[in-house]
C-alpha cells in the first residue's frame, strides 16, 4: 500500500474515532455531555463576574503550592509517604501500581492535589446558596471526568492488562464501545443474562386489569390463609416495578405474599409521545384509587394496606390527602419507602432544580410530550459518576472487560419514560414550589388537599445514606401526618430498602422520640440488628384484619387473567 492510501487510511479512521467519539460524550452526559462543561463554565463565570472575598481563593492556592513543596520534596528525598490521600471509599487508585511507580505515583498525586484545590476554590466562593450547589457539583464533575484513571495511557492497569494480552483487551474494549454506541447507553451488566418473567420478577400472579395509565398484577397466594385485608403495592412510576421483585431469595413481592398478605401491584406505563396528556390526577385517580378499588372487589374486603415507594409514595400521600378530603377510609395503613411530601431539601437532585432549568425543562418534554427515561437515567448516574459512569468506562472499553450478570444493574438499565404533562406538574409543584406541604394550595381529582389531614396509620422507611430522598428530608412528613412509625435503615435509596429478610443483614433504627427534630430522634433512636423486613411484618399484620381462606384462583368473574405476571407493561423498553 503506498503511503498516500496509508495516510488517507489513518485519516479516516481518525475522523471515524473523532465522530464516535462525541457519540460517547453524548452517551456519558444525557442528550448532550457537553451541557456538562457548558453548566461548568457558567458557574465559574457567574464566579468571576461577581465581587467576592478572595481570602479563600488565596488560601486554598496557598495550601496547593505547599502541598506540591511537600509532594516534589518527598520525591527528591525518597519520602514514599503519600503528600494526599483518595477520599474513603474511593477505589479508582487502590491497584498497587498506582503507589509503587514513581510515575504512576506522581501522576495520581498530582491529580488529588489539584482535585483537592480546585474543591477548595469552589467551596470557600460564598455565593447564594444555589448557585454555590452548581458550582461544587458541576466542578465534580470536571474532577471525575479528569481522573487519569479514565485515560489508557494514564491508567497503569490498562497498560499492564494490554501488554499481558498482546493488546487484545484493547481490541475488546474497542468491540464493547462500538456495541455500546449502537445500544445508546454503558453496559452495567450482561443484559443478555435476564429475561423478565424467566429468571427476574419471577413471582407467580396474573395481570387482572389494565387502562392506559396501568396494568394491575395480582399474586398467587402460597399460604392456606391469608390476610382479611389486602396489600396493594405502588411502585416509582420513574422505575420499572421489578426491583420489588428481582429474584426469589431478594424480592419483596414474594416475601409479602409468604407472610399471608394477598398482595396487588401496580405496573405503570413506560410513555410514548401519544401518552403525553397523562396527567398527575391520572395517576392518583385511574392508578391508585382505580387500584383500590379493584382490589376491594376481588377480595371483597372494604379496606386495603399500600406500600409505596419514592415518587409512588408522593402519589400515594396525594391519594390520601384526596381521601381525607371525601372522609373515605379505604386505606387501612400506608407504607412509605424513601418517600419526599415536603421537596425543601432534595437532596443531590436541587442542583438540578431552579427556575431556568425546570423550565428549559419543561419546554423541552412539553415539546417531545414526553420525558425521555434515559436522560432522566443519566441524571441519576450522574449523582454517583465514577461508580455508574466511569468506572464502566475504564473496565468496559479501556479494560476491554464483560459487565458481569448483577440484578439490580440489570434493573438500572432499563428506564421508563414518564408522560409530560404529569412530569412537568411533578417538577414544578413539588421540586420547584413545595406546593405539596401548603395546605389547600394544591387541587387534586377535584379536592383541596391538606396533608395534614391524614389520619391513616403510617410507617415510614427512610435510609441513613440516601443521596435521592435524605432521611432528614422525609422525616418533615413525620409532623405533617398524625398517626406515624418513623424507622432509619442503613445504606442508600435501592440497597436500603431490598435488604432481604432471609440475609437478614445490616440494621435499622426505630422508636426515637418524633416531634423534635432529626437529630433527637436519631439520639433517642435505639439500633435493631437485621433487616427492617422482619420489623415490618408484624406492624402490618396489626392492621390487616382477621386470616381468611386463601382463594385458589386469581381475578374474579369481573375481573379475568389477562395475561401471566409480570404483564407486558413492564416488558416493553426504550429503544
Amino acid at each position: 500500500m503506498d503511503s498516500k492510501n496509508t495516510t488517507n487510511s489513518a485519516q479516516d479512521f481518525l475522523t471515524a474515532m473523532n465522530t464516535e467519539a462525541h457519540k460517547v460524550m453524548e452517551m456519558f452526559g444525557g442528550k448532550a455531555g457537553e451541557e456538562y462543561l457548558d453548566n461548568l463554565n457558567s458557574a465559574w463565570s457567574q464566579l468571576l463576574n461577581r465581587p467576592h472575598d478572595p481570602q479563600g481563593w488565596v488560601d486554598a492556592i496557598s495550601e496547593y503550592q505547599k502541598t506540591q513543596m511537600q509532594f516534589w520534596s518527598g520525591l527528591l528525598t525518597g519520602n514514599t509517604n503519600a503528600a494526599t490521600q483518595p477520599a474513603p471509599g474511593d477505589r479508582r487508585f487502590s491497584s498497587d501500581e498506582w503507589s509503587e511507580s514513581p510515575v504512576f505515583n506522581y501522576i495520581k498525586e498530582s491529580y488529588l492535589i489539584a482535585s483537592k484545590m480546585l474543591n477548595k476554590l469552589a467551596t470557600s466562593a460564598n455565593l447564594d446558596e444555589k448557585s454555590q450547589q452548581k458550582l461544587e457539583f458541576y466542578t465534580q464533575q470536571y474532577i471525575d471526568a479528569m481522573s487519569p484513571t479514565n485515560f489508557a495511557a494514564t491508567n497503569p492497569e490498562v497498560i499492564q492488562q494490554a501488554i499481558d494480552s498482546k493488546g487484545q483487551s484493547l481490541i475488546d474494549g474497542l468491540q464493547n464501545l462500538i456495541g455500546d454506541i449502537d445500544k445508546g447507553s454503558i453496559s452495567m451488566t450482561d443484559e443478555e443474562a435476564f429475561t423478565l418473567g424467566e429468571n427476574i420478577a419471577t413471582t407467580e400472579g396474573s395481570v387482572i386489569f389494565q387502562n392506559e395509565i396501568m396494568q394491575l398484577i395480582q399474586y398467587k397466594p402460597t399460604t392456606e390463609k391469608v390476610a382479611e385485608r389486602p396489600l396493594l403495592i405502588i411502585p416509582p412510576c420513574i422505575n420499572k416495578f421489578y426491583i420489588l421483585d428481582l429474584q426469589p431469595h431478594n424480592s419483596f413481592v414474594k416475601h409479602a405474599v409468604e407472610q399471608g398478605n394477598t398482595v396487588f401491584l401496580i405496573s405503570w406505563i413506560n410513555a410514548s409521545a401519544e401518552d403525553g396528556h397523562l396527567s398527575w390526577d391520572d395517576y392518583v385517580d385511574k392508578g391508585v384509587f382505580t387500584a383500590l378499588e379493584t382490589a376491594k372487589s376481588i377480595t371483597g374486603s372494604d379496606r386495603v394496606n399500600a406500600v409505596a415507594w419514592c415518587v409512588g409514595g408522593t402519589i400515594l400521600a396525594s391519594a390520601l390527602a384526596v381521601m381525607a378530603a371525601r372522609k373515605d377510609n379505604t386505606v387501612s395503613s400506608a407504607t412509605f419507602l424513601t418517600t419526599l411530601t415536603d421537596f425543601s431539601e432534595p437532596g443531590d437532585l436541587g442542583v438540578f432544580i431552579d427556575e431556568e432549568q425546570v423550565g428549559k425543562l419543561v419546554e423541552q418534554v412539553k415539546s417531545e410530550g414526553i420525558l425521555s427515561g434515559k436522560n432522566l437515567s443519566t441524571t441519576f448516574n450522574m449523582l454517583r459518576s465514577n461508580d455508574l459512569i466511569w468506572s464502566y468506562v475504564v473496565n468496559n472499553y479501556l479494560k476491554g472487560q464483560a459487565p458481569a450478570p448483577f440484578d439490580i444493574l440489570y434493573w438500572n438499565s432499563d428506564p421508563t419514560n414518564l408522560p409530560g404533562d404529569m412530569y412537568c406538574y411533578y417538577m414544578t409543584n413539588m421540586y420547584l414550589e413545595n406546593n405539596l406541604v401548603k395546605p389547600d394550595a394544591l387541587t387534586i381529582c377535584g379536592e383541596k388537599i391538606d396533608l395534614r389531614r391524614i389520619k391513616t396509620p403510617c410507617y415510614m422507611l427512610s435510609c441513613i445514606e440516601d443521596h435521592i430522598a435524605p432521611w432528614e428530608s422525609t422525616f418533615a412528613a413525620t409532623e405533617l401526618f398524625s398517626n406515624v412509625e418513623f424507622i432509619l435503615g442503613a445504606s442508600g435509596h435501592i440497597a436500603g430498602v431490598i435488604n432481604p429478610a432471609s440475609k437478614n443483614r445490616r440494621n435499622f433504627q426505630i422508636d426515637g422520640e418524633l416531634g423534635k427534630g432529626t437529630a433527637h430522634w436519631l439520639e433517642t433512636s435505639k439500633k435493631v440488628d437485621g433487616s427492617w423486613w422482619n420489623h415490618w411484618t408484624p406492624w402490618l399484620k396489626k392492621r390487616a384484619g382477621k386470616m381468611v381462606k386463601a382463594t385458589e384462583k386469581l381475578g374474579s368473574k369481573t375481573y379475568s387473567p389477562l395475561e401471566a405476571a409480570p404483564g407486558s407493561f413492564v416488558k416493553k423498553r426504550i429503544n
